[in-house]
């Protein structure tokens, strides 16, 4: 098909699409409200929905009081019934379809139920939405004259009772529409590979040729990729392979510690970066706006939001308010009702909100990632907000990195102990350490009041992690991939001392 009536067509889908965007953003709280009761419509009839009468609620509040919070293990009985065959249980269609979760804040895996509902309307939907936005803000683009090069994860689809279950990412292209599979590289054939390192050099060889216009994946595993592309082509960076390259699509894991080693193999301003917030759950936001550190909560996806204010989590008095009573700047953990049965289910996640006309969000962490072994509450985006700055201030460059406590022995001090594999190493590490205490304090009051004169907490103590440690974890524990992330923080020190383990062998 000619590039100009490719064009044509986005833009047509473009405009139609955006007059249902600003229905949600200029009455938020009336779409979500008004989905939340299709939702329950829709599932009246279901064994959940006849045990809690959806049928008779008829406000928010009813809701909230009626329906309890759920995590993963609440929920696994009822998900195990349907992955056997079993139908309307918590949806009245047939699930056919569920992702299985890297497991990143449990060993045990967890098998989400999707929709075709949930597929179409919301996964799919906001691959077309990103798109959208990214042209409406870039009206020079020229990202359907090549292909999308997109990294998936690693592992094939496995069928059991009439249901299939895998990565999210391999039911995504195991479903996807013949025009995407047209437009996208590699094919479905090596996307699906079950092996990591031979799919690894199999997507090398078949995208190095190609005319790829936009990257879309994880950016650990990405950058890997990338590496491997220049290593293969012997280019110096990845214009001189693909010239008309003009974004990259990213999400899964924070960009932070890579962004300057990106910007070593992309070195273009005008190259642009554009995030995106999906899990097996359900895709949240998207970035809406060059040049941003903020995504915009997509409020028409079949999911219904609330909220858990972080300083009432688990505890007695724990609140739960809806996307109307949300504030600036607070920390959330968030709660989703879904199109694909998940009922006031925890995600695990927790974000902030950075604007709430439109809402817009940034994610902050994880509900189980975070160390508050002494009461300090450190989040993945103290972490990753420190690493950045002081990477930048060193001159170093960090490929992997987790965090534990040391707990207090005796009269000895609490600290936190962390592991970092680096690219490019810090020249002075005594130095990189006090710089990352600094930046630590610097960012959370909390940390700062606890290692005031080493009151509660010693200073960080950081090892260098050895070439390739954090890939030879994620190995030892089938966790090669494009969905498969290190935990970052933990309260408890199973990682850490696995990793340390490690770093002395080899």
């Amino acid at each position: 098909m000619p590039i100009p009536i490719v064009n044509s067509i986005a833009s047509w889908f473009l405009k139609k699409r955006f007059h249902q965007i600003e229905l949600f953003l200029k009455y938020p709280n009336e779409v979500q409200n008004e989905l939340l009761f299709s939702l329950l419509k829709q599932a009246k009839d279901t064994e959940i929905g006849k045990q809690y009468d959806f049928n008779s609620i008829r406000t928010y509040k009813e809701f909230s009081e009626r329906i309890p919070i759920v995590n993963y293990e609440a929920m696994q009985p009822l998900i195990e019934r349907s992955r056997q065959g079993e139908h309307n249980i918590f949806w009245p269609r047939p699930i056919k379809w569920f992702a299985k979760s890297s497991g990143t804040t449990n060993a045990k895996s967890k098998f989400i139920p999707v929709s075709i509902e949930s597929l179409e309307d919301c996964h799919y939907a906001a691959s077309k939405d990103l798109l959208c936005m990214y042209l409406n803000n870039n009206e020079d683009a020229q990202l359907f004259t090549g292909k999308s090069l997109r990294l998936g994860g690693s592992k094939e689809l496995y069928k059991e009772n009439g249901t299939v279950f895998g990565d999210l990412s391999a039911i995504l292209i195991d479903n996807m529409p013949f025009w995407a599979e047209f437009s996208s590289t590699p094919s479905s054939r090596v996307s699906l590979m079950h092996d990591w390192e031979t799919k690894m050099q199999a997507i090398v060889d078949e995208t190095k040729y190609e005319n790829v216009t936009s990257l879309a994946g994880v950016p650990s595993w990405m950058l890997v990729l990338l590496n491997n592309v220049l290593e293969s082509t012997g280019k110096n960076n990845l214009f001189d392979v693909w010239p008309n390259l003009e974004v990259y699509f990213h999400g899964g894991v924070s960009f932070n510690p890579y962004i300057e080693q990106y910007r070593t193999i992309l070195p273009s301003s005008k190259f642009k970066y554009y995030e995106i917030y999906n899990a097996s759950e359900g895709f949240f936001a998207i970035q809406d706006q060059n040049n941003s550190g903020e995504l915009l909560l997509m409020l028409d996806y079949g999911i219904f939001y609330e909220f858990i204010p972080m300083d009432t989590y688990g505890n007695e008095d724990q609140k739960i308010i809806p996307l109307s009573q949300v504030e600036l700047k607070k920390n959330y953990a968030i709660i989703i009702t879904t199109n694909a049965g998940l009922w006031r289910y925890k995600v695990g996640d927790t974000i902030r909100f950075t604007s709430l006309s439109p809402h817009r969000i940034k994610v902050s962490g994880r509900t189980k990632h975070h160390i508050n072994a002494f009461g300090e509450e450190l989040i993945i985006e103290n972490a990753e907000d420190a690493l950045k700055a002081v990477c930048k201030h060193t001159s170093s460059e960090i490929v992997d990195y987790t965090a534990a406590p040391i707990f207090m022995n005796g009269k000895e001090k609490g600290a936190h102990e962390w592991i970092i594999e680096f690219k490019t190493p810090p020249q002075n590490m005594a130095d990189f350490e006090e710089l990352f205490d600094n930046q630590l304090k610097s960012l959370n009051s909390d940390y700062e009041a606890k290692r005031l004169n080493n009151m509660t907490l010693n200073k960080p103590k950081i090892h260098q992690g050895r070439p390739n440690l954090f890939y030879d974890w994620l190995k030892e524990n089938n966790k090669l991939g494009g969905q498969h992330k290190v935990p970052r923080l933990s309260n408890s020190r199973d990682y850490v001392d696995r990793l340390l383990h490690l770093n002395k062998i080899k």
